[in-house]
């Protein structure tokens, strides 16, 4: 059985887990300065924000890419 590494940095983390280290690290409010989507700035919650991201491409690449640099 050989041992198969994924090129992408992102393989086995959900979105969830990429926008809870997020919030963890920079807040709510931060990230809303980061990434100017309302989502994050009114009334956010990660449920509300799962769902925003997943329907939203360029979006969810914003948060990915926020992560892979953090």
């Amino acid at each position: 059985m050989t041992d198969h590494k994924h090129k992408d940095p992102l393989h086995g983390i959900t979105l969830e887990m990429i926008l809870t280290s997020l919030v963890e690290k920079y807040g709510w409010e931060g990230m809303s300065r980061k990434i100017r989507i309302n989502c994050f700035a009114k009334n956010p919650s990660i449920k509300s924000s799962l769902v925003f991201l997943r329907r939203t491409p360029w979006a969810r690449k914003k948060v990915e890419h926020l992560y892979k640099i953090k």
